[in-house]
């Protein structure tokens, strides 16, 4: 297992900080899915509260499933807050269904703003009404694995709960009938604020965090335009000196199908779909949002992370050589050699 690093940033776990993960099953008749007749395991009020935060849209298809890997879990004391961003297919029948058969206080149904995946995803985190000791993030149509919660708990228990602390891991890929099909990619660099300037790490399906990192996102404001709710996350907490556990182990699996808003980005179609929004100058406009909104917690980041932010700010808009200079001095990275040599082309063309 790496070290932490001098600032407290976390990296990749071992493979044996827990290993737990059977199957689960759901029923479906017609396109309404109707629980199973076990309810979720008893609330074990001693263990830490976890909100799970499930945004929906259009999900009848997957979600009974996702729900089911809720009542799995062998943490158990969790309560789903789920927020429909108007859906029109049978996504609230689903939820309304969960919601009677599950006991009073599991699972409430809420509105979204309708402003997309990453707006609704805010719209929760930074809703007064809800509190937890932790905080989790759930696409509609994945399956977690039973050890999920219980993982991340056990890691964020380890982090004083005044310091910002987000565990997210690596994903398992299967197919729309949850077929297993290969891993995502697994990042070996450390978790940091300089690589956070430059993509996000840990899929907000797989992302757990505490009231310290929630409180720097509340701060920041629901309001705030971000590209998406996880990649935010990542930068907020890395930027303020918080921790960022990346854990090896595949937590759920990620199921990859036609309706998917944002799918994996590791196949070599992916990666040239990022390299043509690139050229068409979509990467520059995410940093522009990126900084704007960094720049709200400007005096909640590190002395060391603000003048990152501002090299990296201040070398955009420079000529070519010291643009390349001012980069390189500010340290930021991805994760992998293809991703650092398209950084490099980014620079060299002023697409960054």
């Amino acid at each position: 297992m790496n070290q932490l690093n001098q600032i407290g940033i976390g990296v990749v776990a071992n493979n044996d900080f827990l290993k737990s993960h059977p199957d689960c099953e759901t029923t479906v008749a017609g396109a309404v899915a109707v629980p199973e007749k076990d309810t979720p395991h008893e609330v074990n009020n001693a263990l830490p509260k976890v909100a799970i935060l499930l945004c929906t849209y259009h999900g009848q298809h997957y979600l009974a499933e996702q729900l089911d890997s809720f009542q799995a879990q062998s943490h158990s004391n969790w309560e789903v807050w789920a927020s429909d961003d108007g859906s029109e297919d049978d996504t609230h029948a689903i939820l309304e269904a969960y919601r009677r058969k599950w006991p009073a206080g599991r699972l409430s149904i809420h509105f979204g703003p309708a402003e997309g995946f990453a707006a609704n995803f805010l719209s929760l985190t930074c809703r007064a009404s809800i509190e937890a000791d932790y905080y989790a993030y759930s696409d509609q149509d994945d399956v977690w694995e039973s050890d999920k919660l219980e993982r991340a708990v056990r890691w964020l228990q380890t982090v004083p709960e005044n310091i910002p602390a987000l565990y997210c891991s690596r994903t398992r890929l299967v197919d729309a009938e949850n077929n297993e099909i290969g891993l995502s990619l697994l990042f070996s660099k450390p978790p940091s604020f300089a690589n956070a300037l430059m993509q996000n790490i840990g899929g907000g399906n797989t992302m757990v965090f505490n009231n310290g990192a929630r409180a720097l996102l509340r701060e920041a404001g629901e309001d705030t335009p971000v590209i998406t709710h996880d990649w935010w996350a990542y930068m907020v907490v890395t930027g303020c000196g918080g921790k960022v556990f990346y854990d090896s182990y595949p937590s759920l699996r990620y199921r990859q199908h036609d309706g998917n808003l944002v799918g994996m980005n590791a196949t070599w179609a992916a990666r040239f779909k990022r390299i043509r929004m690139l050229w068409e100058g979509r990467f520059r406009n995410w940093n522009d949002s990126n900084i704007a909104g960094l720049r709200k917690l400007q005096h909640k980041l590190t002395p060391e992370n603000r003048e990152t932010l501002e090299r990296f700010a201040s070398a955009r808009q420079m000529s070519l050589i010291l643009r390349l200079i001012h980069l390189k001095r500010s340290g930021i990275y991805r994760q992998t050699l293809f991703g650092n040599l398209g950084l490099i082309a980014a620079a060299i063309f002023g697409k960054i």
